[in-house]
């Protein structure tokens, strides 16, 4: 019988030819866009897929395509130079810093504590290097600042993020203009001073009052462009209220975390001061990564209201209360994380966090001395602060479990406040054994 004789016949062989076809289309989808196989790994669980995992061949396509994925990379903060090639300036300096073990900490809890090495970016030493460059620009590309005008870059800082921005102004043609508390150690002054910068300590004042160090740098930056004759411009960083601030660390910190544990942690703990850090890096994490299982941690001490606000939605210290408070900013000697209200940059990742843990001054310090006896780490009150907080959060995982935190800066910039009431504890008279009992931590 002829198909001619049927012409129905026609349309069904039609039918089971597209239908074959589309059988072996779909098969060969996936080998023939191998990306697409690979993002579906790489949001997997660590354990089931690693990001190095390689195509496996195919009968239709022929052996697994080897392709290099930049997409993953993380964006690097600063002119990042070629294997073996001069970087240009100090801004290559800044961002790939190493992830370290704290090998001590491990021991201690049997989880694998890992430590982000921020006092090793090369302009200012600390994280503050990435949001100082990219503060700075963002507004070189809306015109707020030119360089070799005269321009002057305007700062309220406890330190750091004004030793960034005054290291980068020099480089790349600004003058820099810096109010700090009169509370905070004088090496970060003194540094400032060094690095060219005009700075002005001021007396410690609530954020309400017009005095207080940020307010003031803001009124100075708006009287330089008010009053310049030469055509110069007062910029205003604002690194607590800047959107810079936190996506800086969207862009590169927690991309480079990403890579650097090959998507296989289970934890990030880190404080806040302006909230940049925790933000931008939880931000990643869990929208850019997808690794909604990781579990992000605030580390904030004694007198800080952000632990109050991510454990219980209310910003409430109980040494806010009248009559108690020693200082108006907050009630610990911890510089650089801390605060009782809500920023911008904070906000920006506030609803991410899932815990957080207090620790106190005391804590902070004996932690700061057990790096330095057990794994020859010299850090400040920051670094401490989230190394205790570090600890506590692993041992609510299981073991073998990866936590992540960051170590800001050195000791040397604590000399003469955080490592003087360390001394002045006698914590460098005696070595500590137990880590639990240094910390006043049960190992439950």
């Amino acid at each position: 019988m002829s198909l001619s004789n049927h012409p129905k016949a026609y349309g069904s062989a039609a039918v089971a030819l597209a239908f074959t076809a589309g059988i072996l289309i779909t098969l060969g989808f996936k080998d023939l866009y191998p990306d697409l196989e690979y993002r579906y790994q790489h949001k997997r669980r660590p354990s089931q897929a690693r990001p190095g995992d390689r195509r496996r061949s195919s009968f239709f396509w022929g052996p697994p395509l080897q392709l290099e994925d930049h997409e993953s990379q993380p964006a690097s903060p600063g002119h990042q130079p070629e294997e073996g090639k001069p970087g240009e300036g100090i801004e290559a300096c800044i961002g790939n810093t190493p992830l370290i073990e704290i090998q001590s900490l491990s021991k201690a809890t049997g989880r694998i504590i890992l430590a982000k090495a921020e006092f090793l970016n090369g302009a200012g030493n600390s994280p503050k290097d990435r949001v100082a460059l990219n503060m700075i620009r963002e507004a070189e590309k809306e015109g707020l600042l030119v360089p070799h005008r005269g321009d002057t870059i305007y700062e309220g800082t406890v330190g750091s993020t004004g030793i960034s921005l005054a290291t980068l102004a020099r480089a790349k043609g600004y003058k820099s203009h810096i109010c700090m508390p009169d509370d905070q150690a004088f090496e970060k002054s003194d540094l400032l001073h060094h690095l060219g910068a005009t700075v002005e300590r001021v007396a410690v004042a609530p954020i309400t009052s017009p005095d207080h160090f940020v307010n003031l740098a803001r009124r100075r930056a708006e009287d330089h462009t008010k009053n310049a004759t030469d055509g110069s411009r007062g910029f205003f960083a604002n690194q607590f209220e800047s959107e810079a601030n936190w996506h800086a660390h969207l862009k590169a910190t927690g991309p480079e975390i990403w890579k650097q544990t090959d998507g296989d942690l289970d934890a990030f703990v880190a404080g806040a001061g302006t909230g940049g850090t925790i933000s931008g890096v939880a931000r990643y994490l869990k929208l850019e990564a997808k690794a909604g299982a990781v579990k992000v941690v605030l580390a904030d001490p004694q007198g800080s209201g952000l632990f109050n606000k991510i454990k219980h939605g209310v910003m409430y210290s109980n040494t806010e209360r009248e009559g108690t408070r020693r200082r108006q900013q907050v009630d610990s000697m911890v510089e650089g994380v801390g605060i009782n209200r809500i920023t911008e940059n904070f906000e920006a990742g506030r609803d991410l966090i899932d815990d957080a843990v207090k620790v106190t001054d005391e804590q902070a310090c004996r932690m700061a001395r057990w790096l330095v006896e057990n794994d020859g780490i010299f850090v400040g009150s920051s670094s401490s602060v989230n190394c205790v907080a570090a600890v506590v959060t692993a041992m609510g995982l299981p073991e073998g479990s990866r936590v992540v935190t960051m170590l800001c800066d050195s000791g040397t910039r604590h000399l003469s406040k955080f490592w003087k009431k360390i001394k002045e504890m006698g914590l460098e008279d005696e070595e500590a054994t137990d880590l639990f009992a240094e910390l006043g931590i049960s190992e439950s």
